[in-house]
């Protein structure tokens, strides 16, 4: 009697923490870790490999969207005459003010995408979609300064590259 009041106590604890326990047949009681709202949510252990692999796709998703969103919020709210006046977007120079506030939307509505639908559950398969459409926004960045010679942005360009793959990979197979 003890024991069932201790795991009742214990289920309702991990209710309130995440909003879903797994009735799956082996796994009763385990906590879902598939988007909220999912059709079929597959359910695992906390101390499970799935679980880690789920925290590092948050964070890698998180810190993505934040980059995006200062980067592509200041293409869209700053003026590109003073973007480039930074000294560190000079590709800008040969860009339209359109094109400067394009990618600016792009990358917002892709940090947004990054987190939004896997975060609600509605659309979840938008989260994999934005971080392949950062990806092709990365190649578009390389591709741009390797034509004008410009070797300082590369890196960051790959790294954001990366990112993006991974949690479009981890996000379609997870």
């Amino acid at each position: 009697m003890a024991g069932e009041a201790q795991g009742g106590a214990a289920k309702a604890e991990v209710q309130s923490h995440t909003g879903v326990v797994c009735d799956c047949a082996d796994n009763v009681g385990s906590v879902v870790l598939s988007p909220p709202g999912a059709d079929s949510p597959f359910c695992e252990d906390l101390s499970g490999s799935e679980s880690s692999v789920d925290i590092a796709l948050w964070i890698v998703q998180g810190l993505l969207a934040l980059v995006y969103l200062a980067a592509g919020g200041l293409k869209l709210v700053r003026s590109r005459e003073r973007l480039v006046a930074s000294g560190h977007l000079d590709w800008m120079r040969d860009a339209s003010d359109a094109a400067v506030k394009a990618v600016g939307l792009v990358e917002v509505l892709g940090a947004l995408g990054l987190v939004l639908p896997w975060l609600t559950g509605i659309a979840p398969a938008l989260t994999p979609t934005a971080a392949v459409g950062l990806v092709v926004v990365q190649l578009g960045a390389l591709r741009v300064h390797l034509v004008r010679g410009e070797r300082k942005p590369l890196p960051a360009n790959v790294l954001l590259l990366v990112l993006a793959a991974v949690v479009a990979v981890g996000r379609l197979l997870g």
